[in-house]
């Protein structure tokens, strides 16, 4: 199971705040940002269609922003991914209220302007202890009982105008996103305003559910991401990489060996692949390294860190300019990382290590021609290239691939002409 990000229960309110702002902004929750927003355009459709069709996205809207509270409520630090499972009603029944509030506001306007102001007041205050009880449960009638909303604000003193704010902020954005076609193109204005509204609705909902978290007890909870946590062996791993720090000050080899076990398992987090290489950089232990290396390379591009596992290949190659890793998918997916990533050297060098390793490969024209592609466009080492593609041709002429090898070999040769 891959590691958990927690966060303790012991954290206050005051330190999670500043972090907080990133949150929408990270994982699912970004996507949901940028698909929800994108989703907004629906409103464009005639008549009634548009109108529900709004509704739907509103909807999921509030649904995945209550699933950020959950999940924040329990002490996961990541946002959850897009589910269509968990309180199915949360949804609903947060779009309903606020469509509530919405015709309130438009009856006071209507008929009693006066009252447009306290209702609005009112309804910003309440808001978050509403959306916090339909979270945890979609039922309306209790959300909106007044002494129970009473009980949610007197709860969490003055750190509930922080999600107070946001409503307020929230709702001067679709008003602003209503009058927005005056200033923007309205199908600029659409996606930009609810990109707005929906990262400040997650960012609510995400504090509101931190402020829950540090108060858990009051809620009656067990933070659910400690308990997944010590499953995973989250605490032992912390009790290891304690222990193998005090032992290495005394005795070096035996602080590697308390370590070799954990690092056959693809689980292991980070901080113990470091101390592990770091207590075999200090012995001078080069070949245990590169060992290392082609496990946690594995494990890396198995937990879906590509990025990582490019610069640990970086830096087994700087031990040894002869590293490969020892697997061909694993080798095949850091060339097409290093390609995109404009690194034409190292994408080259994989490719060839591929080549010559795995010459019977299927694959083999495949990284050929893109390691030709490297050496005569981006590294202006067309004779080298123009070698590599003769033998590609001329060992499978049978090949999906062959007419591009021929195409970029002519394109190739008319360049060298040319000059």
């Amino acid at each position: 199971m891959p590691r958990i990000a927690i966060v303790a229960t012991g954290t206050p309110f005051s330190e999670r705040l500043p972090r907080a702002f990133g949150y929408p902004l990270r994982g699912a929750a970004l996507a949901s940002c940028v698909g929800l927003a994108l989703l907004h355009y629906v409103g464009l459709l005639p008549s009634f269609v548009g109108f529900f069709a709004s509704l739907m996205v509103w909807a999921a809207t509030w649904h995945y922003a209550a699933d950020c509270m959950l999940h924040t409520a329990h002490g996961y630090a990541d946002p959850p991914d897009v589910s269509l499972g968990g309180n199915e009603s949360a949804g609903w029944a947060l779009i309903a209220i606020h469509l509530l509030i919405v015709a309130l506001c438009v009856v006071a306007i209507v008929f009693f302007p006066k009252a447009l102001w306290p209702v609005l007041i009112l309804s910003a205050l309440a808001l978050p202890a509403i959306d916090m009880s339909l979270a945890f449960d979609g039922n309306l009638a209790a959300a909106l009982n007044p002494a129970h909303t009473w009980r949610i604000v007197t709860g969490f003193g003055t750190a509930y105008l922080i999600p107070v704010a946001i409503n307020l902020l929230i709702g001067l954005l679709i008003a602003l996103a209503s009058l927005a076609t005056g200033f923007l193109p309205k199908l600029l204005a659409l996606p930009l305003y609810a990109f707005a509204y929906t990262y400040l609705i997650i960012l609510g909902f995400h504090l509101m559910g931190a402020m829950i978290h540090e108060r858990h007890e009051r809620f009656g909870m067990a933070p659910e991401a400690e308990a997944l946590a010590r499953e995973n062996h989250q605490d032992a791993d912390e009790q290891l990489l304690e222990a193998v720090r005090e032992e290495s000050t005394r005795d070096p080899q035996m602080a590697i060996a308390m370590l070799v076990a954990r690092m056959q398992d693809r689980s292991a987090p980070t901080p113990l692949h470091q101390a592990y290489r770091q207590l075999l950089r200090q012995q001078g232990l080069r070949d245990g390294l590169l060992t290392h290396g082609q496990i946690w390379i594995a494990a890396l591009l198995a937990n879906n860190e590509p990025k990582r596992a490019l610069g640990l290949l970086q830096e087994c190659i700087d031990i040894d300019p002869a590293f490969l890793p020892d697997d061909p998918n694993n080798t095949g997916t850091l060339a097409e990382l290093a390609t995109r990533l404009g690194m034409s050297r190292l994408a080259v060098k994989l490719c060839r290590g591929y080549l010559s390793t795995w010459p019977s490969s299927p694959a083999v024209p495949h990284y050929g021609l893109l390691a030709a592609r490297q050496l005569g466009t981006q590294l202006e080492q067309s004779a080298e290239a123009l070698v590599l593609l003769g033998k590609l041709t001329a060992a499978w002429p049978e090949h999906a691939l062959h007419a591009e090898m021929l195409s970029l070999k002519q394109q190739l040769q008319d360049t060298r002409t040319s000059r």
